[in-house]
C-alpha cells in the first residue's frame, strides 16, 4: 500500500511516528510522512523517508485551517494513497476530511489525547466532542494510545470499535547504562548523594512546571532537578521563563536546564527519578523512556500516567495542579535510595511488558493492514 502518515509538526513526526513508519516500510509498504516543515525532519529524511510538508497550524484559525485542508486535498489527489493514517486532533480532523473528499479507500486515525478531556472553557470542550464524533464517522480504523480514551471513544459515540494500541519505546536505546550515568553526572556536576529528578518535555504550562518548580523549594538539599526540553515555535500559552528565573534564584545549583537534547537516553540513565506533573496527557513517551531506563515515575493522577504508574509500586501519583503532594512525593524518594531502586526495577519490568516499541508497532500494523 501507499500510506500517508499525517501529523501536525516536525517534532511529533520525528518523536512519535518514525518507528511505525520503519515498521510499515519493512512490511513492503510505501510510506510518506506529512506535516509542517521544520528542522527535526532531517533525521527521517536521512533514513530515506519522503516527507511532504503542508501549512499545518496548531490553532483554530479558520483561514489557516482552510489553507491546510486545501493543501492536503491537493496532495492526496496527486499521491492517490491507499491509506491515510492521521494523528493529533486538528491535523487528524483535516487529514480525514481531505481523505474523504478525495476518495481514499481506507482512513485510519490514532488519538493521542482528546481536547475535550483537557482543561478549558465548556464551549471548546463541546466543540471538540462534536468534531470528534463527526470525524469518527469518516474513520475505518480508530486507534488510541490510551485505554481510557479508547473507552471514552466508544462510550461517547465517537467510534464503536476504538482500540488502544498504547505507545512504546525501544529497550535497546532506553535502558540502564552505568557508563552514561557516570559521564553525564560528571558533566552536570551532580554529587554522589544527589537524587537527580529529571523532567523531559516541552516548556509549556500544562506540563506542570509552575507546580514542579514550587515543589522543589520544599524538597531536601540533595534533591536536584534537571530539565530537558524547550518551547516549540508553535506552542501557545503562558511563558515559563519567569517561573524558571524565580526558581533559579531560590534553588541555585539544584536547578539545571539542559535544553533540547538528542541524547535523552543518556540523561535518563544519569537520573534517579523521573517527574511529569502534567495537567493532561495522552500516554507520554517520556515516561515510557524513563521506565525502560529503570526510573521510578512521579506523575499526576490523570488519563495516561495512571495507566502507566502503579502507585506505590512503580512510582507515585499526585493530584494535578497541586504543589504540596508533589513535594512530599519527591522528598520521599530523595530520602530513600532503596525505595527508588525497588520502584525503578518494577517500572522497568512493567515497561518491558506493556510498552516495548516492537510490540506496539506490530499491534498497530496488524490493525492498519486488517
Amino acid at each position: 500500500m501507499r500510506i500517508l502518515q499525517v501529523i501536525n509538526v516536525d517534532f511529533s513526526l520525528r518523536h512519535f511516528l518514525v518507528p511505525l513508519m520503519r515498521g510499515l516500510r519493512a512490511r513492503g509498504h510505501e510510506v510518506i510522512g506529512v506535516c509542517a516543515d521544520g528542522p527535526l525532519l532531517d533525521a527521517p529524511r536521512a533514513e530515506g523517508f519522503r516527507i511532504e510538508h503542508v501549512p499545518m497550524a496548531r490553532s483554530m484559525n479558520p483561514v489557516a485551517q482552510a489553507r491546510c485542508l486545501a493543501a492536503l486535498v491537493d496532495l492526496m489527489r496527486r499521491e492517490k494513497p491507499d491509506l491515510v493514517h492521521a494523528h493529533m486532533p486538528i491535523s487528524g480532523l483535516l487529514a480525514r476530511t481531505a481523505a474523504k473528499i478525495t476518495g481514499v479507500p481506507r482512513i485510519a486515525y490514532t488519538c493521542h489525547g482528546f481536547l475535550f478531556n483537557q482543561p478549558g472553557p465548556w464551549w471548546r470542550r463541546r466543540l471538540s466532542l462534536t468534531l470528534e464524533r463527526a470525524a469518527g464517522r469518516l474513520t475505518d480504523t480508530y486507534l488510541t494510545v490510551s485505554e481510557e480514551e479508547a473507552a471514552d471513544a466508544r462510550r461517547l459515540g465517537i467510534h464503536p470499535r476504538a482500540t488502544a494500541v498504547l505507545n512504546g519505546r525501544d529497550p535497546a536505546r532506553y535502558h540502564p547504562d552505568p557508563g552514561a550515568r557516570a559521564a553525564i553526572r560528571v558533566e552536570f556536576s551532580a554529587r554522589e548523594d544527589d537524587c537527580v529528578v529529571v523532567a523531559v518535555s516541552r516548556m509549556v504550562r500544562h506540563k506542570g512546571y509552575p507546580e514542579l518548580l514550587a515543589a522543589m523549594r520544599d524538597t531536601p538539599e540533595n534533591c536536584v532537578l534537571w530539565v530537558v526540553g524547550e518551547r516549540l515555535p508553535t506552542d501557545h500559552g503562558e511563558d515559563m521563563e519567569p517561573h524558571f528565573e524565580s526558581a533559579a534564584q531560590a534553588l541555585g545549583r539544584r536547578l539545571v536546564r539542559l535544553g533540547y537534547r538528542h541524547d535523552v537516553n543518556r540523561v535518563l540513565a544519569a537520573a534517579d527519578v523521573f517527574c511529569l506533573p502534567s495537567h493532561f496527557e495522552g500516554l507520554p513517551m517520556s515516561a515510557i523512556e524513563a521506565m525502560l531506563t529503570g526510573l521510578p515515575v512521579v506523575s499526576t493522577d490523570i488519563r495516561g500516567p495512571r495507566e502507566m504508574v502503579v502507585a506505590g509500586e512503580t512510582g507515585l501519583l499526585v493530584p494535578p495542579m497541586t504543589t504540596a503532594p508533589l513535594a512530599e512525593a519527591l522528598t520521599a524518594l530523595a530520602r530513600d535510595p532503596a525505595l527508588r531502586a525497588r520502584m525503578g526495577e518494577a517500572a522497568l519490568a512493567r515497561a518491558l511488558d506493556r510498552f516495548d516499541e516492537a510490540k506496539v508497532v506490530a499491534r498497530t500494523i496488524a490493525l492498519l493492514e486488517g
